[in-house]
């Protein structure tokens, strides 16, 4: 079969593989959808990190596979073939204390390998899978819906549960890519009164507005008289940063009011900012929030029928896996919302 890796320097390449067999406790899936993040983006697909979590091996890229199990390797009692399946992008060891809690994303152990990163991804017509990383896909949800919350939405979900948002809240949300808009419509699933996003980029602030996950969406660099007066008086009282900017994360910072929440969750770069005004003064509580847990993620699969929520609503590309190198290309320009490879889809 054919699988799509990430050689770095803004390279796309096509590898042969054998299509693999499961061994004990493992599943084979037929990936049906395998969306792209921008963790993929920043760390691998630009240039390789190379250190820790993000050392990327070489391997099929993709760690946001959903799909249907076509064959399950002794030992398997949870999963069986025909299930349709959203993949945990962790695969840890089950021992340690973060994997005993659901966390797999923070597996303390050296066995701990993500997939598209240190094990072959979504990005090739089958998958080999740890069976304990497959969660059941509800029949009302579409394959790109499970691929959306296998990173995405479940990021956006665990940063949301962390600030406890509720319809007490008004959240600002910096950075309207992917995630930014998954914060959007689950805030707004959750009760939130009022949403209010930015992004450098006018395109994603009106497809924010477009498909109703924000109120209201600022775009460029100079917003804060804008932010000011839709925030009111005292400020937001939570606030996400899913720009993985300094720039936005000040932002949320700064118009935060006296007692309020911040999460981050936008993954790179740095931040610096006078503590004692933003943070200690203001009685902030920042947290840093990565991915979600097994528990929650799960959590979530039930909760979006519920809700009537399809994250596939924010797909705004679809690509064949002979068009990857586009597909990277056009996610590379930040502009567009979210990006997905089907495997079976010719171009």
């Amino acid at each position: 079969m054919t699988g799509i890796t990430l050689p770095g320097g803004s390279v796309v390449e096509r590898a042969e593989v054998p299509i693999p067999e499961p061994g004990f406790g493992q599943v084979l899936v037929e990936v049906r959808a395998s969306s792209i993040c921008g963790s993929d983006i920043r760390a691998i697909y630009r240039e390789h990190l190379g250190s820790g979590a993000e050392a990327y091996q070489g391997v099929i890229a993709g760690h946001e596979p959903c799909g249907q199990i076509v064959a399950v390797g002794p030992g398997c009692t949870e999963r069986a073939v025909g299930d349709r399946v959203v993949i945990y992008h962790i695969s840890g060891c089950g021992q340690c204390a973060e994997c005993r809690h659901g966390y797999m994303i923070g597996c303390e152990s050296e066995s701990r390998a993500a997939y598209g990163w240190q094990r072959d991804g979504g990005h090739a017509p089958y998958l080999l899978a740890e069976e304990e990383t497959c969660l059941i896909l509800p029949d009302e949800l579409t394959y790109e819906d499970g691929a959306l919350v296998s990173c995405g939405f479940g990021t956006a979900y665990e940063g949301l549960l962390r600030l406890d948002v509720s319809g007490r809240d008004q959240l600002l949300i910096t950075g309207l890519g992917p995630v930014g808009l998954a914060a959007g419509m689950l805030a707004k699933a959750m009760g939130v009164r009022t949403v209010v996003g930015t992004d450098l980029s006018a395109e994603r602030a009106a497809l924010a507005v477009e498909l109703g996950v924000v109120d209201h969406a600022l775009s460029g660099t100079d917003v804060a008289g804008e932010l000011s007066s839709l925030a009111g008086r005292h400020g937001f009282s939570a606030a996400i940063d899913c720009s993985g900017s300094g720039a936005g994360r000040l932002v949320a910072l700064e118009h935060l009011r006296t007692w309020g929440r911040c999460a981050f969750v936008g993954e790179g770069g740095g931040v610096s900012f006078d503590v004692s005004p933003l943070l200690i003064h203001k009685q902030v509580t920042l947290y840093g929030s990565w991915v979600t847990s097994l528990r929650h993620m799960e959590d979530l699969l039930e909760l979006l029928p519920q809700w009537q929520i399809h994250p596939d609503a924010i797909v705004t590309h679809r690509f064949g896996l002979d068009q990857a190198a586009e597909a990277y290309r056009l996610a590379d320009g930040g502009q567009a919302g979210k990006i997905c490879l089907i495997p079976t889809q010719a171009g």
